[in-house]
């Protein structure tokens, strides 16, 4: 299995009190175990972080997908009076 990591970035809060962790993309490893890193924000600061996904994140994010995927395959319901289903 590929491991995979989550992009974030260091930001320190205005006030002082700490730190708070910026979202920044993904990445993981190739078969010759380099690193691809996609990004879909750029760190205003130059730092990024990789911290790998852990057991429970993944699980978390494959429930999210396949939750989302059945609610996507429901049928489309017919609005009144219509005898077709809906295209989309």
């Amino acid at each position: 299995m590929k491991k995979m990591w989550k992009v974030v970035c260091p930001i320190e809060k205005k006030d002082g009190t700490g730190t708070w962790w910026a979202r920044l993309g993904n990445a993981h490893t190739n078969k010759d175990e380099s690193i691809n890193v996609y990004l879909d924000t750029l760190p205003m600061n130059g730092k990024i972080q990789l911290r790998e996904w852990t057991e429970e994140e993944l699980r978390e994010r494959d429930q999210r997908r396949s939750s989302s995927y059945t609610s996507r395959q429901s049928p489309a319901t017919l609005p009144t009076g219509a005898s077709e289903p809906l295209p989309f």
